[in-house]
């Protein structure tokens, strides 16, 4: 299944409503409209993958969505970014400009937005229909061809997402992909223009929508005298990003150090000679976080980690560091609702704190995103760290 332009927007538009009705995000969409179908992101074969579309309020964008075109995903909503700094046509330029500092002579036709290794985007240059080269975005650091030296596999390395994919995981994700968008095209939704983010859009139905927990980090278990507690690290080479992973949850207990002392510990090589974490090598984060904060810190990874790992990690008020095929981020908070249509469609957020797009080791302070949130439903997470202090 493959939705159009005006299904992704109708799409698009009921699930953020109904997370606005919920109160399931922490900043209100109220007023915001969808009046575009955003920056088509591919695959790095050239299927389509997703749509970037932007969140509009008085002429401002307040931030983004990301909403599957295929079936390959089992949800159509796949993140939230709350920031405005994306904008295709300036990214585009700086693209382009890259490129001809690096190859001036270098000739192309068409220019695409991929997902390198999803969620990481790059820009694709192609002459005929062929690829001559692909950019990074933000880093512009080429990217290597398939199964050429990426220098770690959390790190500069592409990924298909559906060539990833088992025939089983595939058809599971088409039925649930194909329930979910029909809700939103059945009885009186189609009366309904969805397009203006507000919560009398779905009040008239008779939908049923329940914030069950809502969670985001803060230094201890009584949050209610204090702030948010928790900070964003860019990576500070373009494979850096386990090791800005770990920098900021040893931040988050206090304990600093820079990030080329975090990827010395790691063997992560050099500002100068990054490479990435190899696949195998996983353990040596929790050896690392243990050894860096003078054994304080109790850690344990786990493979294939749930939604309830997550969600009792930060109802703790401990973060976690995520490993998805090919990156590594970090979770500072939890979101779920449930919406009570033709049975229980529950929606899972986790807050992601994710080092990529990289900065440099000149200017660290610079770099990472922060996306609220990532449906939990349309990622693959790899392993999960979590850390406790030690009691005495």
């Amino acid at each position: 299944m493959q939705l159009n332009d005006r299904q992704l927007v109708r799409i698009a538009g009921f699930e953020l409503n109904a997370l606005n009705l919920s109160k399931a995000l922490p900043v209100s969409l109220e007023g915001a409209n969808i009046d575009d179908a955003g920056t088509l992101i591919h695959d790095i074969d050239g299927e389509p993958l997703f749509r970037r579309i932007p969140l509009e309020r008085q002429r401002r964008i307040i931030g983004h969505a990301d909403i599957a075109v295929r079936d390959l995903f089992p949800e159509p909503l796949l993140a939230i970014h709350l920031d405005s700094r994306w904008s295709e046509s300036s990214l585009l330029r700086r693209a382009i400009a890259a490129l001809h500092q690096q190859n001036p002579e270098l000739r192309f036709d068409e220019t695409r937005f991929v997902a390198y290794s999803y969620p990481k985007l790059a820009i694709q240059f192609l002459q005929q229909k062929r690829e001559v080269a692909m950019l990074e975005l933000h880093s512009w650091l080429k990217v290597p061809p398939a199964g050429a030296d990426a220098k770690g596999e959390y790190g500069l390395q592409r990924r298909s997402l559906s060539r990833e994919l088992n025939d089983e995981t595939r058809r599971s994700h088409a039925k649930d992909f194909a329930r979910r968008a029909a809700l939103w095209d059945s009885g009186e939704f189609r009366t309904i223009d969805p397009r203006a983010i507000s919560s009398n859009t779905l009040a008239r139905l008779n939908i049923k929508l329940k914030l069950t927990d809502r969670r985001e980090i803060h230094y201890a278990p009584r949050a209610d005298d204090h702030h948010i507690c928790y900070e964003l690290r860019g990576q500070q080479t373009g494979v850096w990003c386990v090791a800005a992973s770990v920098e900021m949850l040893l931040n988050f207990y206090r304990w600093t150090y820079d990030q080329p002392r975090i990827a010395s510990e790691l063997d992560l090589g050099s500002c100068s000679d990054p490479n990435g974490l190899p696949y195998g090598d996983e353990a040596k984060v929790v050896a690392t976080l243990e050894k860096l904060s003078v054994n304080s810190l109790d850690a344990e990874m786990t493979a294939s980690p749930n939604w309830a790992l997550h969600r009792d990690e930060i109802r703790q008020h401990r973060p976690l560091i995520s490993f998805i095929p090919g990156h590594s981020r970090t979770v500072a908070g939890t979101t779920e609702t449930l919406i009570h249509l033709a049975g229980e469609l529950p929606y899972r957020g986790l807050l992601i704190y994710d080092p990529w797009p990289p900065t440099d080791c000149d200017h660290p302070e610079a770099g990472g995103t922060i996306t609220s949130w990532e449906n939990f439903r349309t990622q693959t997470y790899r392993y999960a760290f979590r850390a406790h202090l030690k009691h005495v």
